[in-house]
């Protein structure tokens, strides 16, 4: 059974919510994979991982080159698990469609985009059977509460 938590983004991007997720599952001795709905965001998303915070550094790749098996992180377009990950994020309107081969699936969704929020209820509904789903939003002072 993979575990799936759908993160409802509304007070903070991305770009501040995912390199923390990313660290936690690198502490947990996981690999991960996230994937992205163009390549433009996941070149945005690369960039934006080098640089998000002066004191840390977060190992990570953008699919299509020679080392994509031993990115700790890769950032992808494709449905491939080539770096062999634990976790996949699903962000910038990839939508997952299948959990299977994962211990974790973390698919943020923006609140701001209506179509965003349709493609997660139905994500939800088709995702249900046989996994554990999990809901969090952001609360005003942007800390995540379970709502489901």
């Amino acid at each position: 059974m993979t575990e799936i938590l759908f993160y409802h983004l509304e007070n903070q991007p991305l770009e501040r919510i995912i390199p923390l997720l990313l660290e936690k599952s690198l502490e947990r001795g996981w690999r991960a994979v996230v994937e992205t709905g163009s390549r433009e965001r996941a070149e945005a998303l690369d960039a934006a991982l080098w640089t998000y915070r002066d004191e840390s550094f977060l190992p990570h790749g953008v699919a299509g080159g020679e080392a994509d098996a031993e990115q700790p992180v890769l950032i992808t377009t494709e449905a491939d698990n080539a770096n062999g990950a634990n976790v996949r994020f699903f962000v910038d309107r990839a939508v997952p469609q299948s959990a299977e081969g994962y211990e974790r699936i973390v698919y943020l969704f923006s609140g701001h985009d209506p179509d965003a929020v349709t493609e997660a209820r139905a994500a939800w509904k088709a995702l249900s059977a046989g996994n554990t789903l999990t809901y969090w939003q952001q609360d005003d002072n942007g800390r995540w509460v379970k709502k489901a």
